[in-house]
C-alpha cells in the first residue's frame, strides 16, 4: 500500500489536531468537517480498506469503536448521540486508502444521511 495522508499525520510529517493516541490507533479533527463535531479515527496499522481487514485485525478494528466512543464522551456528545461512519471503495465514498472511523455530532443528523432531519423529528 503507498503511503497516504494519513501515514503523514501518524509520523508526524504532517500536523493534525490529535484527541487520542495510543499503541494502536489516532484520533483527529477532520480538517473537512461534515458536522460541528467531525473527528477519524485510525488504525496505526494501513489498512487499505474494509475489505483488506483480516482476523488479524479484529481487535484493532474493534479498537477504533471503543476509541470513538471515548473521545465523544470526553467531547460531551456521547449522550445526545452521534454518528460513526467507515465508508468502503470509490462507490462507497472512500477518499483516503486506509481505513478510517467518521465521527460526526453537535447537531440532528437525519436518515438517510442526506436528509436534513429525521422523520421523527420534522
Amino acid at each position: 500500500m503507498s503511503e497516504t495522508i494519513f501515514t503523514k499525520i501518524i509520523n508526524r510529517e504532517i500536523p493534525a489536531d490529535i484527541l487520542f493516541e495510543d499503541e494502536l490507533c489516532l484520533a483527529f479533527r477532520d480538517v473537512n468537517p461534515q458536522a460541528p463535531i467531525h473527528f477519524l479515527v485510525i488504525p496505526k496499522k494501513a489498512i487499505a480498506t474494509i475489505n483488506d481487514i483480516t482476523e488479524a485485525d479484529r481487535e484493532v478494528v474493534g479498537h477504533l469503536s471503543w476509541v470513538a466512543a471515548r473521545v465523544a464522551a470526553e467531547l460531551g456528545v456521547a449522550d445526545e448521540g452521534y454518528r460513526t461512519v467507515m465508508n468502503c471503495n470509490e462507490f462507497g465514498g472512500q477518499s483516503v486508502y486506509h481505513i478510517h472511523l467518521h465521527v460526526l455530532a453537535g447537531k440532528v443528523l437525519g436518515w438517510p444521511p442526506y436528509a436534513s432531519k429525521p422523520k421523527n423529528l420534522e
